[in-house]
């Protein structure tokens, strides 16, 4: 039972949380070690409150999980995790994760109520209804970038909310056409709500979300008050590291048919890592390099 558990609370896809990690980065906060700390905890209890979160939702989506070509398997819909010991496991994963965040400051405790209860609320409506069931999760990253920030107790730029949406937006998007293309005839029967798309419509908005995540992510390094904040320009090379992923993001769905495990991606195509430690690794060396390397 207890590797089921692991299995359901799925540790893979803790990567998305990675983004609590904005704030401690661009706030060039590195350096303290007080606050790297804190943000690590921040990182923990998003987990353990993700972690309830796809515990409710396989409880809720287990008729249907069995219907899918992969997700059958999962623990709850295939029997190996019974619907009590899941159902208790979230609440206590719930109440750690909320009471870490309300220890750490009050206002990231409403956070992160305020991303379980919205995840929660998507498990069980929100996710039928068009274009906002793709927006509730792209939300949700933003909250957890905010939360970040919010955890040390450091402003964060409205560009890096915006990027956070619009990157969620598309990692969304592109997830509901693999969904569609996969399962073909049975894709409605698994999640209703891909009777209202189609590969084509899917692919303008993609194509549109695509565009708005470069240019938003492009102006942030160029914005007047970044340059100032930073005292360089340089942040602006990392964008072809962006552009770089988004395009192997972009091929990766539409040539080898990925895109319904983001979290796969990240950890098992390797030209999309070594471009992702390479932007990590510029941004790392304009933000906290010496005055010479900027």
């Amino acid at each position: 039972m207890a590797s089921a558990l692991i299995e359901s609370i799925r540790p893979r896809q803790w990567t998305k949380n990675l983004v609590l990690f904005a704030g401690v980065i661009f706030a060039q906060r590195l350096g303290n070690p007080e606050d790297v700390a804190t943000a690590f905890v921040a990182f923990a209890l998003f987990c353990f409150l993700s972690g309830a979160v796809y515990l409710i939702n396989d409880l809720l989506d287990a008729k249907a999980d069995r219907q899918h070509p992969l997700k059958r398997s999962r623990p709850i819909a295939s029997g190996r995790l019974s619907p009590q010991a899941a159902l208790t496991a979230a609440l206590v994963f719930s109440a750690l994760g909320l009471s870490l965040a309300f220890w750490i400051n009050q206002l990231l405790g409403w956070m992160a109520l305020a991303y379980f209860l919205l995840s929660s609320t998507y498990s069980l409506t929100v996710k039928h209804i068009v274009i906002l069931d793709a927006m509730s999760v792209a939300i949700g990253f933003v909250i957890r970038a905010a939360a970040g920030a919010q955890a040390i107790r450091v402003p964060i730029s409205p560009w890096l909310l915006l990027c956070a949406l619009l990157l969620a937006l598309f990692l969304a998007l592109t997830k509901r056409r693999h969904e569609l293309l996969l399962l073909e005839e049975n894709a409605v029967s698994h999640r209703p709500i891909l009777a209202e798309y189609n590969p084509y419509l899917l692919d303008q908005m993609i194509a549109v979300v695509t565009a708005s995540t470069l240019v938003c992510y492009s102006l942030y390094t160029l914005w007047p008050e970044t340059v100032q904040k930073f005292g360089t320009h340089n942040l602006a090379l990392t964008i072809p590291f962006v552009l770089f992923g988004i395009l192997r993001y972009l091929y990766l769905v539409h040539h080898k048919r990925e895109g319904g495990r983001p979290e796969r991606i990240l950890v098992n195509d390797l030209p999309f890592i070594i471009n992702l430690l390479l932007w990590l690794a510029v941004a790392i060396m304009v933000l906290y390099g010496p005055e010479s390397l900027r």
